[in-house]
């Protein structure tokens, strides 16, 4: 081996060290939980040496000595370490190694959750996006771009690992897996976690080349990650290699090694440690003990000077704390023509896919994935007809039963410039999903100071009707509205479906589309109204912004005889029948977008008329309806005639299949009459 090569990596290796050693000496300072790279940086200097400004990495949280390879200084990583206000990943937010960067030169880096194993869908999106732009000649890179996953042995027993390798494998993409094998978790060993290692699990997956490599020696692995980054530059397809490394340091600073470590286990790895490896390799071609101690001196005094500098940088001011919680959107104003002249009425169903048909058209960096979408069916609901016929399967396709992969690709798509819109087949079955949706979505734009905010759209039908069963007639806003950092939409009519799908796609943010099944053909009686002339193709309709679909006659206002009802989808509906029985007295806002929300539009309407009924077909205990009447009551108390009423469906587990029983938990106009002549007497 070139000799410079590894001098370069006993330079960083000794930095490495130093820095687990005054993180270890200086612990009220370095307060905050942190890992150190301390047994693993041989593997880990090999790999990120070799990593170009072409390429994109999703390293783990003890990945510091990579960090280093790629040219991060020793201040950068301890200003995150110490979460002050310059740490150039975050800005003080997150935790020591989880990297994001932008940088030009360097290789790109998306957010870095800590849930172990979580990164290799977001990673395996990247490779996807990456093998679709090549595909489409989209791509501009200077090389053909390697996404490096790095993960611990101990999470790929994680079932979205297995995701994520099905897909690498099934669509032959351009990723290294390095899987770096200490043989802990946290004090559980391997042999306690695992039936087999990441290199034996990985033989199931046909199409997956593999390696093993003596990961605490760094010439071995040099030469391993140099064949493994050429595979993928040259084959574009996947590959893993596991890394055999001591884990010499503790498993945080949190969890200390003596707490759950033998003197013999510890006695035993510190055979394998990298740095006498290779003091020894370097001893060998000639290099001299002198100058090997001079470069360890000149690191070590680097480490401490910059420790100290990064002591006394800022902490963060404490009036950022809301930034970048979203990136600017770019849909801020209502486009295009709502009605247009000669145009026939179209269901909720057309008008969504004529939305998504006319992105396509327009922008060849978007394309559409999930269960069923494909050319063959075109959605279960055929939300998706004709588009696989028109822009071919690598734009349009469907993927395995994978919910996971389904949401959490859509990061790594939106990293490397692919512009995705997922469908989960309904909503019931997103709970696979959440984990991506929270871990790696929702934290992606506030963890990165604004770097990698999620540009997707991910389309959910909701609802019941028609005895559809507990698996397929959930209603889920609630919990979703629980997670900050994305958006939601509700549309209750074909115009606010295109005009809210084009918004979600300009957004530049994570928006989930949550739409009615029941409401798509306009089958159910009383729903005719969801049917409705179509947009033109330039109508946007931004999120957070009200309609009053039926106003209450100035008469019944002036009286005090009028209420209020805020609802949404299928709830409109319910309203507009119910309103028939109360001539003027009812004024119905459709509220279109759930996150954000239109609060200008519903305090002021509640405070001109002084009752209000918010309803819902969720279950009604803890529910988002409740939360807004709870909000409604502290903002317009002194406005109000009488308490903020709700109506929601009964509080049962699930929706039961028998259509009696359904309807009977379900609200419908009628029970909403009731509520509205109680509401209507104060």
């Amino acid at each position: 081996m070139d000799k410079e090569i590894l001098l370069e990596a006993w330079s960083h290796m000794c930095t490495a060290r130093s820095m687990a050693d005054i993180y270890d000496a200086n612990r009220p300072i370095a307060k905050y939980v942190h890992s150190t790279s301390r047994g693993h940086e041989a593997i880990q200097l090999a790999v990120g040496m070799q990593l170009t400004g072409s390429d994109y990495a999703s390293p783990y949280y003890r990945d510091e000595s990579m960090l280093l390879a790629m040219g991060m200084s020793p201040y950068e990583l301890m200003l995150q370490l110490l979460a002050k206000a310059e740490d150039p990943f975050s800005g003080g937010r997150t935790y020591y190694s989880h990297p994001n960067l932008k940088r030009e030169g360097f290789c790109k880096m998306p957010h870095q959750s800590s849930a172990t194993g979580m990164q290799a869908i977001p990673a395996t999106g990247m490779a996807h996006g990456i093998a679709y732009l090549e595909s489409q000649g989209l791509l501009n890179a200077h090389e053909a771009p390697v996404v490096l996953c790095s993960l611990g042995d101990g999470s790929v027993t994680e079932g979205e690992v297995a995701e994520a390798l099905q897909m690498a494998v099934l669509k032959r993409l351009p990723i290294f897996y390095l899987i770096q094998d200490n043989d802990w978790g946290i004090s559980a060993s391997g042999s306690e976690m695992r039936a087999m290692d990441a290199y034996e699990y990985a033989g199931g997956f046909k199409g997956l080349q593999r390696m093993r490599v003596d990961g605490s020696d760094f010439i071995k692995s040099w030469t391993a990650a140099l064949q493994c980054m050429a595979y993928v530059r040259e084959q574009r397809a996947p590959i893993l290699l596991h890394a055999k490394v001591p884990l010499l340091g503790h498993h945080t600073s949190g969890v200390r090694k003596e707490w759950y470590r033998s003197e013999e286990d510890m006695n035993k790895h510190l055979k394998d440690d990298p740095l006498p490896k290779l003091y020894q390799q370097l001893i060998n071609m000639g290099v001299s003990a002198e100058e090997l101690k001079e470069i360890d001196e000149i690191e070590t005094d680097k480490v401490a000077q910059q420790f100290k500098q990064a002591i006394a940088a800022q902490d963060p001011a404490v009036e950022t704390v809301m930034d970048h919680i979203f990136a600017p959107s770019g849909a801020t104003e209502e486009t295009g023509i709502r009605k247009p002249e000669g145009k026939e009425p179209v269901v909720m169903v057309d008008a969504a896919l004529h939305a998504v048909d006319e992105l396509m058209k327009r922008h060849p960096e978007c394309i559409f994935y999930g269960q069923d979408v494909g050319a063959r069916l075109g959605g279960v609901f055929r939300e998706a007809a004709t588009l696989a016929g028109k822009y071919g399967d690598d734009r349009v396709f469907n993927t395995p039963i994978q919910e996971a992969y389904i949401v959490g690709s859509t990061a790594g798509m939106s990293a490397v410039g692919v512009k995705p819109i997922v469908e989960i087949q309904f909503a019931d079955y997103v709970w696979t999903g959440i984990n991506q949706l929270v871990c790696e979505i929702t934290k992606s734009c506030y963890l990165t100071m604004g770097k990698f905010p999620v540009s997707a759209v991910i389309r959910i039908p909701i609802g019941a009707y028609g005895g559809g069963g507990p698996y397929h007639s959930g209603s889920i806003e609630s919990t979703l509205l629980t997670l900050k950092g994305i958006k939601i939409a509700y549309p209750s009519n074909a115009a606010d479906m295109k005009g809210l799908m084009k918004a979600a796609y300009y957004d530049g943010n994570p928006c989930i589309m949550l739409e009615h099944k029941g409401l798509y053909w306009s089958k159910n009686p009383g729903t005719e109204l969801a049917r409705c002339i179509e947009p033109d193709e330039d109508y946007v309709l931004p999120f957070g912004r009200a309609n009053i679909v039926l106003k209450a006659s100035d008469e019944c206002v002036n009286n005090g005889e009028s209420c209020v009802v805020i609802a949404y989808g299928m709830g409109v509906y319910w309203a507009l029948a119910a309103a028939k029985n109360f001539s003027g007295m009812i004024e119905i806002i459709d509220l279109r977008s759930l996150q954000p929300l239109d609060e200008n539009t519903i305090m002021n309407t509640v405070k001109k008329h002084g009752k209000c009924l918010v309803l819902t077909e969720e279950s009604l205990l803890n529910s988002f309806a409740e939360s807004l009447a709870a909000r409604i009551m502290q903002q317009c108390f002194t406005s109000l005639d009488a308490p903020v009423a709700t109506l929601g469906a009964l509080n049962v587990p699930a929706i039961p299949l028998n259509t009696a029983l359904e309807a009977e938990i379900l609200p419908n106009a009628d029970k909403l009459t009731v509520k509205l002549m109680e509401l209507l007497k104060y």
